[in-house]
């Protein structure tokens, strides 16, 4: 007689609050494993409050690291993270049983400029977070020359001071994140002067970094590399259809990689064929939506999205809860399809480029690719012209004949 090895799973007590948690799991599209685990987890974290003789309303976030180290070292191997807990603290919070998550500590003077700055960056220019924390990069170098046992020193900041740190630093560095320096210091010295910490503006005092304007070529996909690409996803599986919606955003729109990650379903108007794009600075642009594009969008929302996604987000996360994938999600995707397809390291942006030259190929003038782009410059566009090589052998002077 055949003897079934697989292990039984123990059931877990029926409780109010378990039976509550399963239902609200349920409703966001876990899956039973995955509920069955979170309510057993549940359990032990229960039985460990009543053995500390703490209740709900005890559980900190300091009391949640305790649970956590108990559980590690008791041999726990799985479960055992605060992020493994996010979903039971989530839904007890929601029924107000434990405290909200305390807000982080901010942490010394370095830090509280830094979070006044993210304040006037988000609320004034218009900036999302994952350039907000790419300038904080660059300027606690900066910031940290100024501190001293008295504090954070800005308000004494001279020219001098600006400009010394510039030529001794940034030499350090490679051209784009020296590039990026400059633009953050300058940003943070212009901030500085109106929030009133310095008398004067002191922007001019950054020196500019040499580089070659237009020295790069851009580098995008020849259609046969975008075929293989858009080949390497299976619109036959859910995650296919969505990842192939995604490419073919890159691929014909030139989208940036956050702009496809923010799409949301109120910024597509199916009956005038044109979709709402979310740029940069928080402007709003609406760009026609190609008969492709549309037929690999509809095909994800009808088909695969999940009826549980949380949001109105367009594309969201395969596995439960399903929130809006975020931008390094949907370079993840480009990069996986890349590798399936055999063509190497691909970034999404190079799909912006792929974008570009195919339209130059179709025979769109500088001016329209760069208002399809939605470039704020017609400098930023201008690079296109060094790869359309039909108008360029119409300039071409003839090389002279015998010349060695």
């Amino acid at each position: 007689m055949l003897i079934d090895q697989k292990k039984r799973r123990g059931k877990n007590p029926v409780t109010v609050l378990s039976k509550g948690l399963e239902e609200d799991l349920r409703r966001q599209g876990y899956r039973p494993g995955t509920i069955w685990k979170q309510r057993k987890l549940l359990n032990d974290l229960t039985g460990w409050l009543q053995a500390q003789q703490l209740a709900l309303d005890d559980l900190s976030m300091a009391q949640v690291d305790r649970f956590m180290a108990d559980r590690r070292a008791a041999g726990v191997r799985k479960l055992k993270t605060r992020k493994a807990l996010s979903p039971i603290l989530d839904h007890l919070r929601g029924l107000g049983l434990v405290p909200v998550a305390e807000a982080p500590v901010v942490d010394g003077p370095v830090a509280e400029a830094l979070d006044r700055y993210q304040q006037f960056l988000t609320a004034e220019r218009g900036l999302v977070p994952v350039t907000t924390l790419r300038y904080f990069d660059c300027l606690r170098p900066f910031l940290d020359r100024r501190l001293s046992a008295n504090g954070l020193d800005l308000g004494s900041l001279t020219p001098a001071d600006v400009t010394s740190f510039v030529v001794e630093f940034c030499p350090r560095l490679n051209g784009g994140v020296a590039k990026l320096t400059i633009t953050a210091l300058r940003s943070f010295l212009g901030f500085l002067h109106v929030q009133g910490v310095t008398e004067r503006s002191l922007i001019s005092a950054v020196p500019t970094v040499l580089r070659r304007r237009l020295a790069g070529l851009p580098k995008g996909l020849e259609p046969d590399q975008v075929r293989r690409l858009l080949a390497a996803c299976d619109a036959g599986t859910v995650v296919g259809s969505r990842d192939l919606a995604i490419l073919t955003l890159l691929v014909r729109l030139g989208l940036r990689r956050d702009e496809v990650a923010k799409l949301g379903l109120d910024d597509i108007d199916w009956r005038a064929g044109t979709i709402r794009v979310r740029g940069k600075g928080n402007c709003h642009e609406r760009l026609p939506l190609p008969p492709d594009v549309g037929r690999r969008l509809a095909e994800y929302l009808r088909h695969a999205r999940p009826a549980d996604a949380l949001g109105r987000t367009v594309f969201v996360r395969h596995f439960a809860p399903h929130h809006a994938v975020g931008a390094a999600r949907v370079s993840g995707i480009v990069a996986d399809a890349a590798r399936r397809a055999g063509l190497g390291r691909v970034h999404a942006h190079r799909l912006r480029h792929t974008a570009a030259t195919e339209l130059l190929r179709a025979g769109a003038s500088l001016p329209e690719i760069g208002q399809i782009l939605r470039h704020r410059r017609t400098e930023t566009t201008a690079i296109y012209a060094k790869v359309d090589r039909d108008t360029l052998r119409l300039i071409a002077r003839p090389w002279p004949e015998g010349v060695l």
